[in-house]
């Protein structure tokens, strides 16, 4: 059954060109689930059936698991057997009906203005690493990318003169996201002076960003850095590259940017997902309200 599992993300990668971390929650969703079956004496995926699944998932429930997790589940599942069937491994569906469940949308947080200030001047940019980090965080909060994205530049895919970059998200689909000039003069700087001291002699990479052995930079290594800035900006809040994605998005709606806009530029495919940030940038603007207007009625 776990081959099953990796022939149908092997496929995944081949044909939809889904991002390592995107499969890897494929995988962290559906191994359990094997195991599930195999405790219930279910042998092979052409064994199980809707009463599995739905087993499953009310274990999943009565362990305490979050809405949400239980929905990933129910993805997984479901794209598990598609692949099955469509292949020919199995002649029926057990998941095709099974609903998932409502996992209740969240606000997104964001970062007050000040806060996304100290974190971009923390860097020291007087070495290499400090160059790239600055870039990088600047990049970040001017474009709104995933971190995955971030990471995944090549040389070819920042265009300094025009001032845009290009991105391709784990649904393959690319697109064209604008950089602003603190984030412009942060790139040319880490490409004039910082990127080619990091490289090193007979290490070759396309890579936009490197790390400190001449290669591309990792996931890991990019939250290591946002949370060694955030240290030393102050910055007491539990601070992740998602947190500057989501920072991006409220910032420009609380300055009048046009939702359709900002969701092209997040990589969206639902402007309900860009909404959420609409939200949040409502509460941003009534903190500065209540902060800076002499008679908001705020008890001092």
């Amino acid at each position: 059954m776990e081959q099953d599992v990796e022939t149908m993300l092997a496929e995944m990668a081949a044909e939809r060109r889904l991002a390592d971390n995107t499969l890897a929650s494929y995988r962290r969703d559906l191994l359990p689930y094997i195991s599930y079956l195999r405790e219930q004496g279910v042998l092979t995926l052409a064994q199980s059936t809707k009463t599995n699944v739905s087993a499953y998932l009310s274990s999943l429930s009565r362990r305490g698991r979050s809405p949400a997790t239980r929905a990933r589940a129910v993805v997984s599942i479901r794209a598990l057997y598609a692949f099955l069937v469509r292949s020919g491994r199995m002649g029926h569906d057990p998941a095709r009906f099974i609903e998932a469940p409502k996992a209740p949308r969240k606000t997104p947080r964001a970062l007050p203005v000040a806060d996304v200030e100290r974190l971009l001047a923390a860097p020291d940019t007087n070495t290499p690493s400090g160059q790239r980090d600055k870039a990088m965080l600047e990049l970040l909060y001017a474009t709104g990318l995933r971190v995955t994205e971030l990471v995944s530049l090549h040389m070819s895919d920042v265009n300094v003169a025009l001032a845009f970059l290009r991105c391709e998200g784990g649904d393959g689909q690319e697109r064209i996201v604008p950089i602003g000039g603190y984030a412009l003069q942060a790139i040319e700087a880490y490409l004039r002076e910082g990127r080619p001291r990091l490289l090193r002699p007979g290490v070759e990479t396309d890579a936009l960003f490197v790390s400190q052995r001449g290669d591309g930079m990792t996931r890991q290594a990019f939250w290591n850095i946002v949370k060694r800035c955030a240290e030393a900006a102050g910055i007491t809040a539990s601070l992740t590259p998602q947190l500057l994605r989501s920072s991006f998005a409220a910032h420009l709606l609380a300055n009048g940017a046009d939702v359709r806009a900002v969701q092209d530029m997040l990589g969206h495919a639902s402007a309900a997902s860009t909404q959420a940030y609409a939200q949040t940038a409502k509460a941003l603007m009534k903190d500065v309200y209540d902060a800076a207007h002499p008679r908001s009625g705020k008890r001092m």
